[in-house]
């Protein structure tokens, strides 16, 4: 059995996943990058092939996306996150239908990605100039509120009052904001809410910046925060789709350019 490795060197998280040349999901793990992306990287796709008893004789192809792609030579080929977040999105969602918008958040910055017909990235947009509107802003939050990031969409749909404005667009200035409003006595619940909705219409405005076409898809670890889905959903006032693996979508399209290249090279 042929197997073919997408490695995601993102700036905050390292994700892999394995598939096999069908481009069946065989495996993934993900892990902190840290400071050295290579080594993290490399212990990573050690520890996935162990876990699923793979030979890494077996591992024919290997193609690095994200951040720190360049620094991991031993890949075959490296491709742009843009081009592999599609690839992804199209193959994850085929149970769905055909995706035109992409909505991708990371760690440190957000995406908006548009598609023609044939799943062409047409248009991007992309926020890393300020923190506020990714997972690690969440991250932040989390921490202030003493609760868990796995916890805030649960306290989101415990909210009851009006969405509490965050209006600050740098993440130290949103931070102040959600102490003052703590010293306030604003529940938790609806300070969870007011930065979901915040995050929302940022993701908005991106999403704009590339046009809205019907077919949304979500990805990238927030996608996992169902109290950020549902405020991005009312802020675009469009149902978007989520894959059952959010975090992955961008590895897992790098795969899949895997077993297209091998293919390829192996009928020249």
């Amino acid at each position: 059995m042929k197997y073919f490795a997408g490695i995601d060197i993102g700036s905050t998280s390292i994700k892999i996943t394995i598939t096999d040349e069908n481009k069946n999901i065989i495996g993934f793990k993900t892990s902190a990058s840290g400071s050295m992306f290579y080594k993290y990287a490399q212990e990573t796709l050690d520890a996935l092939l162990q876990e699923l008893n793979i030979d890494k004789t077996n591992l024919v192809y290997t193609v690095a996306t994200g951040y720190g792609r360049k620094l991991y030579k031993e890949a075959d080929e490296n491709i742009s996150e843009i081009t592999a977040n599609a690839l992804g999105a199209r193959a994850a969602a085929q149970e769905y239908g055909e995706i035109k918008t992409i909505i991708n958040i990371g760690g440190q910055d957000s995406k908006a990605i548009s598609l023609d017909n044939e799943g062409n990235v047409v248009n991007f947009a992309m926020n890393d100039r300020c923190a506020a509107g990714t997972g690690k802003f969440l991250d932040v939050v989390a921490l202030k509120l003493e609760i868990g990031v796995d916890e805030l969409g649960d306290y989101h749909f415990k909210s009851t009052g009006t969405p509490l404005s965050v209006s600050s667009t740098c993440a130290v200035f949103a931070e102040s904001e959600i102490i003052g409003l703590l010293g306030n006595n604003h529940s938790v619940e609806d300070i969870v809410c007011g930065v979901h909705y915040s995050i929302a219409k940022r993701i908005v405005k991106l999403v704009k910046r590339v046009g809205i076409k019907e077919g949304i898809y979500f990805d990238g670890g927030p996608a996992m925060n169902g109290g950020l889905v549902n405020a991005i959903e009312n802020e675009l006032g469009h149902a978007i789709f989520i894959p059952k693996y959010p975090q992955i979508t961008t590895s897992y399209g790098a795969a899949i350019m895997g077993v297209d290249s091998y293919k390829y090279e192996q009928d020249l």
